[in-house]
């Protein structure tokens, strides 16, 4: 087995890193990571049904959509993240219980009592601390989750816990929301995530017998191809969502509007507007807006194109998200 640490809290190469390791790598891999302030989201997700879109932009939190499914998941500096890839035989691939075994043991080591329960998640008194999810790729399988060490939960609870209602997609892969806790509240006062995040990564490597190994110029090189291609783009993060809709009744111009909106692959496929508006106003807003991608940035631009007051430019754009 290789043992590799990434040099990046990027999480756009994080990802991309996991993807290339699975596909490019013949040797069994385990991968450590934090990332800056992000969100995952699995791969058959509808993006916007995951996220607080406009808390992620204020916030600088960027958004990346991985290559296994599952739910959403907030990373930043104080959440470690741990991949596995490793050969197999096909129909005998997917392991969530003993990939997650190490894990339950190394932290076992520092005196946390944790559990594999429902969701594929480990929890410590009940409490989530990993979320983890697999992708198999022919005979090779990657498992990968998070370990919350000292995340901010207040700012995951902010981007990820959203209200159901928001959109609507028949065939998009839904969270699974649960009560999170940090394992420093368990661990040893004056552990640090720097500390930790070298524990886990040393304890998997001996009982693995693992070889370090560091990102060849070559590697790094594929992996920002992987990312200028791919997980950096807006038509994989937030374009594979599957078709998602969205109703809305609101009020404008002292009038009672109500709005339906349709969005494929990350535009706007239709957007229609009724209520007491002119009828020439009404079709003005829905040419420029079909076809632009559901963004606060582009519909703004879009919206001032057809020459609106600024203000109702802002209360439409904040009713899309």
């Amino acid at each position: 087995m290789l043992s590799i640490k990434s040099p990046t809290h990027n999480p756009f190469f994080n990802i991309a890193a996991e993807e290339y390791l699975l596909k490019r790598f013949s040797e069994d891999v385990f991968f450590t990571y934090r990332n800056s302030p992000s969100v995952i989201v699995g791969k058959h997700q509808n993006t916007m049904g995951e996220i607080d879109f406009v808390y992620t932009q204020k916030n600088g939190i960027e958004v990346v959509r991985r290559m296994s499914g599952g739910g959403a998941v907030y990373h930043d500096y104080g959440n470690v993240n741990f991949t596995f890839i490793r050969n197999g035989k096909q129909g005998a691939l997917v392991d969530f219980k003993g990939f997650t075994k190490p894990i339950i043991e190394m932290l076992g080591t520092l005196g946390v009592k944790a559990k594999f329960e429902g969701n594929n998640s480990l929890t410590v008194n009940g409490l989530k601390v990993s979320g983890n999810a697999e992708h198999v790729y022919k005979q090779r399988v990657m498992h990968h989750g998070t370990l919350l060490f000292q995340t901010d939960l207040s700012a995951l609870a902010n981007v990820l816990y959203v209200r159901d209602d928001r959109f609507i997609s028949e065939r998009a892969v839904k969270s699974v929301r649960a009560s999170t806790a940090n394992l420093s509240d368990f661990l040893p006062n004056g552990m640090q995530i720097e500390e930790f995040a070298l524990y886990l990564f040393e304890y998997i490597s001996k009982t693995n017998d693992a070889t370090e190994y560091f990102f060849s110029s070559e590697d790094l090189l594929e992996i920002e191809r992987l990312v200028n291609e791919k997980y950096g783009k807006w038509e994989w993060n937030y374009g594979y969502s599957p078709f998602y809709s969205l109703k809305r009744e609101i009020q404008l111009q002292n009038k009672i509007i109500k709005l339906e909106v349709h969005v494929e692959k990350g535009i706007i496929s239709f957007f229609k507007m009724e209520g007491e508006l002119p009828s020439s106003f009404k079709k003005s807003i829905e040419a420029v807006l079909e076809g632009t991608p559901h963004s606060i940035i582009p519909i703004q631009k879009s919206l001032k194109n057809a020459k609106l007051d600024p203000q109702l430019v802002d209360v439409l754009t904040s009713e899309l998200f």
